[in-house]
């Protein structure tokens, strides 16, 4: 099967110049344009990233006659539409509407040890993976830095302000694992995980070891990654360990094959020095023998990699489900036969169209 591959987002209009979109540099020169002096752009931003406040009329020390003008550098990027919740109110699923109309969706997971965002990097997806909601409804745009940051920003303050069950809490990881291929939309990840790992009153100060990028492939783009010098964690979808079934999966695939993604996977952990992971939807008498397991295991043993295997969440109406447990189970023994370090991805968020598109999906 070949399929069409989209990497351009259409032109649209953009959304309103942020904060969170420029460096400090850029918002103290944004600052003066506005006819104020540039240390206000830090008192801004250590309202925005630390307080975790949008709101000028909080900023009490800002004079109230500048805080208007300033507030132009806080406009709204995301209105919720929906929310829904499970385990106990520890996993919230938000369904956000962008200026244009565009939805997007982002999901906030607590655990004991830690509290992980997947966010959205575009509205849609161009990649065309037919297992998944966000490929079957194309690409509509790439997503600004700021409308990426925000939704983390807006995990934090619910977390801060103790709207989620266990008490004030912070973001530790976040996941670029949402909506979108995170690798077409390139610059303006990087510029969001720049944002996410800066310290305050630069970004919000989390750990570059909490950040993961997912891709399906984008070798180009896994080559600049590695020389950004921002040691954040590689996800790769693979899905499959052969080109032949891997062509229909992951279209992608038909530009840059397994061994061509997997060099550039091991040549981005050479440099970053960290584990790359390498994520396998499995689905079920589609790529859960134990012949690819096999096959996986001899294409990545040795190397530094972690395999996270992911039980498919199904779409509504689609042929594609998740393995039968005991495939799952002989899939992960062939792998570890291998001495490839290998988890079951937590199926959190099931309940509740937990599959990254099923919530717009249903919403449009």
């Amino acid at each position: 099967m070949t399929a069409q591959l989209t990497f351009a987002a259409p032109r649209r209009a953009k959304p309103s110049r942020h904060l969170a979109d420029l460096t400090m540099a850029e918002r103290r020169a944004a600052v003066a344009e506005l006819g104020e002096k540039p240390f206000r752009a830090d008192q801004l931003s250590r309202h925005y990233f630390e307080r975790l406040t949008s709101d000028v009329g909080q900023m009490t020390d800002l004079p109230a006659a500048a805080r208007d003008r300033l507030a132009m550098l806080l406009p709204d990027l995301l209105t919720p539409v929906r929310e829904i919740t499970c385990d106990g109110g520890t996993t919230r699923k938000t369904l956000w509407k962008l200026f244009d109309g565009s939805l997007v969706e982002s999901v906030l997971m607590r655990y004991p040890d830690r509290v992980t965002m997947c966010v959205s990097s575009q509205a849609g997806c161009g990649m065309n993976c037919p297992f998944c909601a966000t490929g079957q409804a194309g690409l509509t745009r790439n997503m600004s830095t700021a409308e990426i940051v925000e939704q983390v920003v807006s995990g934090a303050r619910s977390l801060a302000r103790g709207e989620v069950p266990g008490g004030p809490g912070r973001v530790s990881n976040v996941v670029f694992m949402g909506m979108g291929e995170p690798m077409a939309n390139y610059k303006a990840v990087v510029g969001a995980v720049r944002r996410l790992v800066d310290p305050s009153p630069d970004g919000l100060g989390i750990s570059a070891r909490g950040i993961t990028v997912s891709t399906v492939g984008l070798v180009p783009a896994m080559e600049k990654l590695a020389g950004e010098g921002l040691p954040v964690t590689l996800a790769l979808s693979l899905h499959a360990p052969d080109d032949e079934l891997r062509d229909t999966l992951v279209p992608v695939n038909t530009r840059w094959k397994v061994a061509e993604v997997l060099d550039a996977a091991w040549a981005y952990a050479a440099k970053t020095k960290r584990r790359v992971s390498i994520e396998y939807a499995l689905i079920k008498d589609i790529n859960d023998q134990e012949w690819r397991a096999d096959l996986l295991g001899r294409l990545i043993k040795g190397k530094l990699v972690h395999v996270n295997l992911i039980p498919l969440n199904p779409t509504p109406g689609s042929k594609w489900t998740a393995s039968r447990p005991e495939d799952e189970r002989a899939f992960v023994r062939r792998l570890e036969s291998h001495g490839v370090a290998v988890t079951v991805r937590d199926t959190r968020g099931r309940e509740i169209d937990g599959a990254c598109g099923q919530l717009a999906a249903s919403s449009t």
